[in-house]
């Protein structure tokens, strides 16, 4: 197996991109665009840290729950999760970021890549309220690219027809998962302590 080194040799196999997908990446949100992160209740953020290594996190919330505070700067919420905050860790060594926003049913995506800060402001946490409770942090993102992604993607995948569903039921448990790396973990105990946790909404807000 013979690697691909330089991007001259990348661009011989692939080419370049069109004068028209050149032309979609902006360094603003505008009033069209802006409607994909209004719309979206979920995405994934991609950070680094200083030394390379990557991490993507998946947030969700009600739709719109990223706030737009201008052309240039979104605001991410922070939610209660694990608590190993690779994210903000990231972030605290590399300011630039990556985020990807879903809509369901649509195949076109969203993409910003930007630089990210961590923030406690209660005042500015305050309008990312939910069930009552305000997020203790969040991402303040200064976009530096902005751009629609074709759906190609997501019609080879058919990502969101239900007869590509995956029943749950075919794949290990989470506690069975969790069991087969730390073995003094019970399966079943697990998952029906994370079911009543989650039924309870604990941990959500």
């Amino acid at each position: 197996m013979t690697a691909i080194a330089g991007e001259e040799n990348l661009r011989s196999l692939i080419g370049e991109p069109s004068d028209l997908v050149r032309s979609k990446i902006n360094d603003r949100l505008n009033d069209l665009t802006r409607q994909f992160v209004e719309h979206s209740p979920f995405l994934c953020l991609a950070t680094s840290a200083a030394d390379g290594t990557c991490d993507v996190s998946p947030r969700g919330d009600p739709a719109g729950f990223v706030k737009v505070l201008d052309e240039r700067t979104l605001l991410l919420p922070d939610r209660p999760g694990n608590r190993l905050a690779d994210s903000f860790r990231n972030v605290l060594e590399n300011p630039h970021v990556a985020l990807l926003f879903f809509l369901p049913g649509v195949s076109d995506t969203f993409r910003v890549n930007g630089r990210a800060s961590i923030v406690d402001d209660p005042e500015l946490l305050e309008q990312c309220t939910v069930e009552g409770k305000a997020p203790a942090l969040g991402l303040r993102v200064e976009i530096d690219e902005a751009f629609t992604h074709c759906p190609k993607a997501f019609l080879r995948a058919q990502l969101w027809d239900p007869e590509r569903y995956v029943d749950r039921s075919d794949l290990p448990s989470a506690g069975e998962i969790m069991q087969s790396v730390n073995g003094t973990t019970e399966a079943e105990t697990y998952d029906a302590e994370r079911a009543e946790r989650y039924a309870r909404r604990e941990g959500f807000y």
